[in-house]
């Protein structure tokens, strides 16, 4: 991403960022369609202009262009969420915004949806590294601040962050399943769950 203060991009550095996209594009419908298992980077030139040659300058297997999609949706998610939960003033609008915001996230886009839930297995056996982290530190440090502000009863913030966010990605697979995605469903679920689980603590 640029910003408006910095320098324009050259001819060269352009071409490197469009190819790119065109790849992640590519692969994001290829995964969508075949699956991950399925799919090969054959299948994922074929959507693009460019050689092979050119394709293993960015990437050097299909693994790569999934985790690079995955990357970005980790970031996108993250940001949603976050911003969800930053406008909360209760624990029942903190839990619920943030499983919403994520479930419409899903719902809104039937490529992205279709990306997760017909290649699930392959994002829990890869969907790791440093944007996923992020994600879960994000949501560490929110439900930190909740705890400082009284908001939430104090607990393992990494522990809770994690089975929020693991609860999020399988109800959300399920809900997937579902032509149109049952949003309020899966959001009542998840916020009940936890917001029970809240509230056992707080009573201890």
């Amino acid at each position: 991403m640029t910003t408006a203060t910095d320098p324009p991009l050259g001819r060269r550095e352009q071409t490197k960022r469009a190819n790119r996209a065109m790849i992640l594009d590519a692969g994001r419908e290829v995964f969508a369609e075949l699956g991950y298992g399925a799919a090969s980077v054959r299948d994922i030139i074929r959507r693009t202009d460019l050689a092979a040659g050119t394709f293993y300058n960015y990437f050097p297997d299909k693994e790569a262009v999934f985790r690079a999609l995955l990357d970005e949706l980790a970031l996108e998610v993250g940001g949603l969420t976050a911003q969800a939960r930053a406008s909360a003033a209760t624990l029942d609008e903190f839990v619920e915004e943030g499983f919403r915001a994520f479930f419409v996230y899903l719902a809104e886009d039937p490529v992205r949806c279709e990306l997760l839930r017909r290649n699930a297995g392959a994002v829990r056996s890869l969907f790791e590294g440093e944007a996923i982290e992020a994600v879960l530190a994000q949501l560490g440090a929110d439900l930190q601040r909740g705890i400082d502000a009284g908001l939430i009863p104090s607990h393992d913030t990494e522990l809770m962050a994690t089975a929020m966010l693991g609860s999020a990605f399988e109800v959300g697979m399920r809900a997937a399943d579902r032509d149109p995605v049952d949003v309020e469903t899966a959001t009542r679920l998840c916020t009940d769950i936890f917001l029970g689980g809240f509230a056992r603590m707080r009573a201890a």
